[in-house]
């Protein structure tokens, strides 16, 4: 029989039905055909088998914060890359953020990255669109004309709207068209010129800092117009306990709204920067690591619902400046469930919870099938191999651009197998779709 393999000896971790048993699972024509939970009867007879071994089937992460350079930087990162550095870390569909030259902030740009990323993608790439013409916070785009051109959701990508008028619109828009709105916060006049986290380590290394409060105020006023229209609201990413705070509080009366945060975020703090490693300047910034708990324990509780990688690829001339200076981001997509895996491994967080954060409940933001274990769901399946030592090198990642956060960084559990719709598209030994 063709186009089918069964999976067995596997340990089955669904997210969204809560299950972790050891069990198989039967691939057909791209699709789940059969899961079955404890022992599997044997396989009928021409059909392909591949023998786990025990490690972990679970479905493809969803990664809802995504750059890419293409079109207009390709030297950073083409759809081609940026999709086998997703693919070689266990993604199977991210969504694209809008920040590309031009924007992506019209109909036709949605259709070309929808055809571009058919043509040279291993992985599904879904398109956002731009809040904003051009990113520059005064004029909507055309919501309904993005949506029905393919869009996924409306974010300003790296910028933050700082017009409350012209937020509530927005959000009132959106939630006509049922579709989310991603919002990065950020103040920007108490961001002003700074580069890191504001406290004494800023004051040491002689850099502008960042409060707390350039992320929280915005939040507030982003929490209120959330309610206020009803709209499916997710703030990209916060960093801080007080806003992780606010957002369980709104949420008591609220459940339109969600939080994102980045790996970096979860594993990182200020203590990296170092002596000005520019790598590591980030927005928002590192915090410090009473805060970096606070949002370990916010991703437990449930009161961050999303993890991303936030991949953001710079080139060397962008960072490789002084730090005040140096472009901001890091690439995630190769390290993502990596340095996520600390977390298990150092029992924070359980396998199946920080799953959830990864797949279905980016799934459920982003109105998708997939992110799930089940019967006729489409094969995004990912093999990992929790106890896989080893150390992340630039010189191995798939992406165009190197500025990982994690260069060197000694991590246990890696993807060793990749599949969409029930093709391989990346294998431990190197290898990646064409």
């Amino acid at each position: 029989m063709k186009n089918e393999l069964i999976i067995k000896n596997a340990r089955l971790v669904d997210p969204a039905s809560g299950k972790d048993e050891n069990g198989a699972i039967w691939i057909k024509n791209g699709k789940i055909k059969e899961i079955h939970w404890g022992n599997a009867p044997d396989a009928p007879e021409g059909i392909e088998t591949r023998d786990a071994q025990g490690n972990v089937i679970a479905p493809g992460l969803i990664d809802t914060r995504v750059f890419a350079g293409e079109p207009g930087r390709e030297h950073r990162e083409t759809l081609e890359s940026v999709s086998n550095a997703a693919a070689a870390g266990g993604v199977t569909s991210f969504l694209l953020m809008p920040d590309t030259t031009p924007v992506i902030d019209d109909g036709a740009l949605v259709d070309f990255i929808i055809r571009r990323a058919e043509a040279t993608s291993c992985v599904k790439i879904l398109p956002s669109a731009a809040i904003s013409k051009g990113l520059k916070g005064q004029d909507l785009t055309e919501f309904g004309l993005l949506k029905a051109a393919g869009a996924r959701a409306f974010t300003d990508g790296n910028s933050s709207i700082q017009s409350t008028a012209m937020l509530k619109n927005a959000f009132t828009y959106a939630q006509n068209f049922d579709m989310p709105i991603i919002h990065q916060v950020g103040d920007r006049e108490l961001i002003g010129s700074g580069v890191m986290n504001s406290g004494i380590l800023a004051t040491g290394l002689g850099l502008k800092g960042i409060p707390h409060e350039a992320e929280t105020i915005p939040l507030a006023r982003d929490l209120q117009l959330a309610e206020m229209t009803g709209v499916r609201y997710h703030t990209a990413q916060i960093s801080c306990g007080k806003a992780a705070d606010m957002m369980a509080y709104a949420k008591q009366s609220n459940k339109n709204i969600s939080a994102g945060i980045s790996i970096n975020h979860l594993c990182l703090n200020e203590n990296d920067i170092g002596s000005y490693r520019t790598y590591f300047k980030l927005s928002p910034p590192l915090r410090a690591e009473d805060e970096r708990q606070k949002m370990v324990e916010g991703l437990r509780n449930g009161t961050i619902d999303i993890l991303h990688s936030a991949h953001d690829p710079q080139d060397t001339e962008g960072k490789r400046r002084p730090f005040a200076e140096a472009t901001d981001g890091a690439i995630g997509l190769e390290t993502l469930l990596g340095a996520a895996l600390r977390l298990v491994h150092d029992e924070q967080i359980s396998l199946l919870d920080l799953l959830k954060t990864l797949t279905i409940n980016p799934a459920k933001l982003l109105g998708l099938e997939t992110g799930r274990l089940a019967k006729g769901a489409a094969a995004d399946l990912i093999e990992i191999d929790l106890n896989y030592p080893w150390v992340v090198a630039e010189t191995d990642l798939k992406s165009r651009s190197q500025n990982t956060a994690f260069e060197h960084a000694r991590l246990f559990g890696k993807v060793t197998t990749t599949w969409v719709n029930g093709n391989i598209v990346f294998e431990q030994d190197g290898t990646t779709a064409p």
